[in-house]
């Protein structure tokens, strides 16, 4: 049995590290109640701009021949641009290792691990390179806090550059979709060109399990809703001016910007909420281990005063012959 003064340090380590855990759980709560008023405060508006686009996607196709550049499937894809959004830090379970995990499974799966380039926004995506060997294109800055669709505004025009280039024949952006404080699910969705019939197993609308049918209605009735055929009229009439090709340089680049503003809001909720439950339960186990060393000191102490005792009455008795 170890000594008793052996098991009062390791008390004393083991509940210095709960006040830290303690500390940064409640940091963590803090940041996850600001992060998750930002998502729901923009939530709605994400989701009815990415049924705009969808709209637009169609209409496009039927207001000119060869459609709008950000609208247009192409025909191979050569190169696959991926935006990655993790955290800066870790201590969050297992967040950054499941969105990192769903991505390569994702390329994999539709065969373009050779052909893939990663955008990082957060520190923990350069895993990607480490443990699976992917090209790193470009690492951009992560706020702990997002306030303003300025702060992705470098992303944004840097992957629609180099779409429009020919660099990148489709993007790609992972993240982490905020469902509740205790559930986060990793996404990855197809982000250019916009294309509904994208066989993409996680397309939909933020914040939603699509899944398990949270958001089922969304899902099953987007063909009918959005897609055109000759049977059917486009569900809405948009009236363009100065010039349907107009309009659409300027507002396809905005809403893709906010998706990826909203991706990112997803993440930054998702990420404080992975981490106030992981320190939480890192100071529930602090909890336990310190009872449990408590008991065995206890035990020690006591079996140390014993053998005390013991050696005192045996000196005693020897005195007395």
């Amino acid at each position: 049995m170890a000594k008793a003064s052996d098991i009062k340090n390791r008390i004393k380590s083991i509940n210095s590290t709960k006040k830290i855990t303690k500390a940064m759980e409640m940091v963590a709560a803090a940041k996850m109640r600001k992060a998750i008023e930002a998502v729901l405060r923009t939530r709605t508006y994400a989701n009815l701009s990415w049924g705009t686009v969808l709209q637009l996607s169609q209409i496009d196709s039927l207001t000119n021949g060869e459609g709008h550049p950000l609208l247009v499937k192409r025909k191979e894809v050569k190169r696959l641009g991926v935006i990655l959004i993790t955290s800066n830090r870790g201590l969050c379970s297992g967040f950054n290792t499941a969105v990192i995990n769903k991505v390569h499974n994702s390329i994999v799966k539709h065969g373009q691990k050779d052909n893939t380039d990663f955008i990082l926004i957060g520190k923990k995506g350069r895993a990607v390179y480490k443990y699976f060997g992917y090209n790193i294109a470009a690492e951009f800055a992560k706020e702990d806090v997002v306030r303003e669709v300025k702060e992705i505004l470098p992303v944004s025009q840097m992957v629609i550059a180099d779409y429009l280039s020919g660099k990148y024949d489709k993007i790609m952006v992972a993240y982490t979709d905020f469902v509740s404080a205790s559930k986060q699910i990793s996404r990855v969705r197809q982000l250019l060109p916009i294309d509904i019939t994208a066989d993409d197993e996680y397309l939909g609308v933020v914040g939603k399990d699509t899944r398990v049918g949270i958001d089922k209605d969304f899902v099953e009735d987007k063909q009918e809703k959005y897609l055109y055929s000759k049977d059917k009229k486009l569900s809405h009439e948009y009236t363009f001016e100065p010039s349907p090709k107009e309009v659409l340089d300027e507002i396809v680049p905005r809403l893709i910007e906010v998706q990826l503003f909203q991706a990112l809001l997803e993440s930054n909720a998702s990420e404080h909420s992975a981490r106030m439950t992981a320190m939480h339960q890192a100071t529930d186990a602090a909890t336990d281990m310190v009872d449990e060393f408590q008991l065995s000191y206890n035990k020690a102490r006591q079996a140390s005063i014993t053998a005390e005792i013991a050696e005192i009455s045996a000196g005693a008795n020897a005195l007395a012959n």
